[in-house]
């Protein structure tokens, strides 16, 4: 009698591939990035404006796709098809003439426009910035501390940045409220009339050429201590460093619409997730008690690696032939590095779903990496962990007004963040509120 072969354990067949881009997915992209990780790293799929991509998901490639010199930011490099014309970028930005800025432009030109800007973002230079955030963020909680409740969105997290962001240009306070409104357009991606946001890029071109010029004229012959970054530029484009008017525009354009946003979702998504996390938000406001900052530190890191502002890093194009994850990638395809699957990565993070505000080892790649690699993240974490120990201290029984599954997710493409953050908290008294 021969011996009969074990029966086989048949192999389980993968779980179907996950729908991108739904409403369910923006609520938790997170199962969908995990199954993209395993069974398709490097992930060509048509993107809801019609345009085909590849989805970098894995954090070795990502950090290699960041850095990799053979993808350019530069659009012109596209091989779009006529239905994809001008979807890859801001909307609106290339009519308006807002195209060369720090994301869209690669060396040498890139190199010499970070240089001009960098000298906004020094370590020193923030630090000097810091009581004016401090001041911010105060004065909006007095406007809703006595009220016991808030949208912590709309009424903190979105004006905080804007007001920030102006001040460091040297938008004049009686425009500033203009800025949020166009920026509120903009941030409104999908849940704004049809055409809004290029609507508003426009109305924001031609008030940063009006301001250019008013601040040309009026510019003193030597820089005063701490002058805005607009005069800077203007300066440089006076002083031998050949920087247009269209440049100048474009690069102020960007670091408000880049320089704002991001803070946003920083602090929406942050205080969501410490909302949602009750030991860790205990853990985080015992430090603060204490006087200590490191967890405040190392919590930030935590929180923008967990549930980051920025979900894809901004449009990158193959100027040749190349492979990545193990795919070939044809000259002209576009390129998107998913930060927030990388960041959850479980071959580069321990228990990559678990946030825990003490992690050290935490290279996340929420700013990107390379010479692309976010100018104003020294910002961005000065007004995070400013506005999250204020709201811990300020309102330490803060609590969320809506069950989670209640809250929508705005539904762009690049940047992660909720709509709308309504909290509870008891009464405090609060000085007048004043102008910011």
């Amino acid at each position: 009698m021969t011996d009969q072969p074990e029966p086989r354990t048949p192999t389980p067949a993968p779980a179907p591939a996950p729908d991108l881009f739904t409403w369910e997915f923006a609520s938790d992209p997170y199962p969908a990035y995990a199954w993209l990780r395993e069974h398709s790293p490097v992930h060509r799929t048509r993107l809801p404006s019609g345009v085909e991509a590849w989805l970098v998901t894995r954090y070795a490639d990502a950090k290699q796709t960041l850095a990799d010199h053979r993808l350019s930011k530069n659009p012109a490099h596209h091989d779009e098809p006529a239905h994809a014309k001008g979807k890859t970028g801001i909307p609106g930005e290339r009519k308006a003439e807002l195209m060369t800025h720090l994301l869209n432009i690669d060396p040498p030109d890139h190199t010499r426009l970070r240089r001009l800007v960098s000298k906004a973002f020094t370590p020193r230079r923030v630090a000097e910035f810091a009581p004016r955030v401090q001041q911010l963020t105060d004065r909006l909680i007095d406007g809703f501390a006595e009220r016991g409740s808030a949208d912590l969105i709309h009424e903190f997290a979105f004006p905080l940045p804007i007001y920030a962001i102006c001040d460091l240009l040297g938008v004049p306070r009686e425009d500033q409220d203009d800025f949020r409104d166009w920026a509120g357009m903009m941030i409104r991606h999908q849940g704004g009339p049809r055409g809004g946001v290029a609507r508003s890029v426009k109305k924001m071109r031609g008030y940063l050429a009006d301001l250019i010029h008013r601040k040309r004229e009026a510019l003193p012959a030597e820089p005063g201590p701490g002058e805005d970054l607009i005069s800077g530029l203007i300066r440089a484009s006076d002083h031998g460093e050949h920087l247009t008017e269209n440049e100048a525009a474009a690069m102020a354009f960007i670091l408000l619409f880049a320089g704002f946003e991001t803070t946003v979702n920083l602090i929406g998504n942050g205080t969501y997730a410490l909302l949602t996390h009750p030991g860790q938000r205990a853990r985080l406001q015992a430090s603060l008690a204490a006087g200590e900052s490191a967890l405040l530190e190392t919590g930030v890191e935590e929180l923008l690696r967990y549930d980051g502002p920025v979900e894809l890093a901004t449009w990158r194009f193959a100027t040749q032939p190349l492979t990545l994850g193990g795919q070939r990638i044809a000259a002209g395809d576009p390129v998107l590095v998913v930060l927030a699957a990388a960041d959850r990565d479980p071959e580069r993070f321990a228990d990559p779903d678990v946030l825990d505000l003490s992690r050290r080892d935490n290279q996340h790649l929420g700013y990107g990496h390379g010479i692309h690699y976010c100018l104003g993240a020294p910002l961005a974490r000065l007004e995070g962990q400013t506005a999250l120990a204020t709201l811990l201290t300020r309102l330490p029984d803060l609590r969320l007004a809506a069950d989670p599954s209640d809250l929508r997710w705005r539904g762009g493409l690049i940047m992660r963040g909720l709509r709308t953050l309504p909290v509870e908290f008891t009464p405090v008294k609060s000085d007048t509120p004043s102008a910011l």
